[in-house]
């Protein structure tokens, strides 16, 4: 997505219920019940199990995803669901709050509230799952939404436009598909939360727009997550777990291992161990293997092997490409001068995968603290001392021992970066919190009515100070 300043010409939206009015029934309270919530999951969960078949075919046609990783994407929505449905009341119900003694007699709580009609702009990479599933959290928080999917997976998109409509009403749910104009557009109107996965730089324009309407945004980035691989992990199920990890949708995933740090005594063994689980994984040829996905674009294909022949000479595992089915193998990198190499500029969002030695669990925190906070930072090591260590003098997204990626599924856990790696989170009862409002109710009776708070005040200070403190 490429946003682009509107223009004096550009055209309204010709959406059968206008933005407004989907606030409307927010504001009026149409969809605070828990019923009209439940019934909302419950049409996207009949969205998920009736076209389960269509959404893999896009998926492929789209990113060439294999129908397990495809499934993988109806999965954790249909989990997200399936969660929100079952916590629902508990995390609707107002939180009682103690009070001070000069407040009382009084009573107070914590409810939450919708927030309005809110925006959602999906990413191209995972273009159903990330669409959707902060739609679960908008929706279980008593709001109306308009999904903006990726222009990039176009099969996706279209298919969303498509199924939207069949199953929630336009007052509810609507789609807008478009390019980078589109979104500019979007952004001109007033919402009451903007949603938005996707890159920093596009990140920060979309935080830009949203200032105009004073609009909260949740930013779900990215960056350069860093695994960090110690000489007393397990070699053998670290490597298989790498390769995975940067293997899945070629790449394209914001919490994929961006880099390997690994100390000198166990970087030979590494790559030998790496190198066998790209064989195991996706086969002798990989750009064969059905398991290997596409990358998007033939301009994203164009970038990463422009990266790949900056780095022809240090291929240590993997290489091969084809530009007619946008493939590219599982690449293994070696990385000698980490400040001049372009693989260590931007995250690479792609199946390459640079690894570079580091001296100890020190020099990698150091390498760490010195970029952004990664929305991601991988420990590999069976050392709990270092474990305490990097959890002690590291910042990011989330942490996660001896493997990768897999934080991204636990529906519980909340899932958002920090700093450049993004602004907020979602998941779970910590999605219901981002799209709701929590709002302060007190309550206070007409008797007792003390004069001691009302002017004139006379000579009361003294006795406040000891009353209050």
């Amino acid at each position: 997505m490429v946003l682009q300043a509107p223009t004096a010409t550009s055209p309204r939206f010709d959406l059968p219920v206008a933005i407004a009015t989907m606030r409307e029934g927010v504001s009026r309270g149409e969809t605070r019940p828990f019923n009209w919530r439940l019934e909302q999951l419950e049409r996207l969960s009949a969205l998920l199990s009736q076209h389960e078949e269509a959404v893999l075919g896009a998926l492929a046609a789209d990113l060439g995803k294999a129908p397990t990783e495809a499934y993988f994407e109806l999965v954790a929505v249909r989990h997200e669901v399936a969660h929100s449905r079952r916590h629902l009341a508990r995390w609707m119900r107002p939180r009682g709050i103690g009070l001070p003694l000069w407040a009382q007699p009084a009573s107070a709580r914590i409810e939450p509230v919708p927030l309005g009609c809110v925006l959602i702009l999906g990413p191209w990479n995972y273009p159903f799952q990330l669409c959707l599933h902060p739609l679960v959290s908008a929706l279980a928080a008593g709001n109306t939404a308009i999904l903006k999917p990726s222009e990039h997976a176009p099969r996706t998109a279209d298919l969303i436009a498509e199924l939207v409509p069949r199953h929630f009403p336009p007052e509810v749910v609507q789609v807008v598909l478009g390019d980078g104009d589109t979104a500019s557009r979007l952004l001109e109107e007033r919402f009451d939360h903007i949603f938005f996965t996707g890159g920093s730089r596009i990140g920060s324009l979309v935080m830009a727009a949203a200032a105009r309407h004073l609009t909260p945004v949740t930013l779900e980035l990215g960056g350069k997550s860093p695994a960090i691989v110690l000489d007393d992990a397990d070699i053998v199920v670290t490597a298989r777990r790498l390769a995975w990890g940067k293997g899945i949708n070629a790449g394209q995933t914001c919490v994929a291992p961006d880099h390997v740090l690994v100390v000198p005594e166990r970087r030979e063994a590494l790559v030998a161990a790496i190198r066998e689980e790209f064989r195991n994984l996706y086969g002798e040829d990989p750009l064969a293997s059905p398991d290997l996905g596409a990358v998007v674009s033939p301009a994203r294909f164009a970038h990463l092997s422009g990266l790949l022949e900056t780095a022809r000479d240090r291929v240590l595992a993997g290489g091969q490409s084809d530009p007619e089915r946008r493939r590219i193998a599982p690449t293994l990198i070696a990385v000698a001068e980490p400040d001049r190499d372009p693989l260590m500029g931007e995250e690479i969002f792609g199946p390459l995968l640079p690894i570079l030695e580091v001296a100890d669990l020190e020099e990698a925190l150091e390498r760490v603290r010195r970029g952004e906070k990664p929305l991601a930072l991988y420990l590999f090591s069976a050392s709990g001392a270092a474990r305490r260590r990097l959890l002690a003098s590291s910042c990011s997204g989330s942490v996660v021992f001896n493997d990768v990626v897999v934080q991204a599924g636990v529906v519980n856990l909340p899932f958002g970066g920090v700093g450049a790696s993004g602004m907020g989170a979602y998941h779970g009862e910590t999605g219901f919190l981002t799209f709701s409002h929590r709002r302060s109710v007190m309550e206070r009776p007409f008797w007792p009515d003390l004069r001691f708070r009302y002017p004139p005040y006379g000579n009361r200070l003294p006795l406040l100070r000891r009353l209050l403190g």
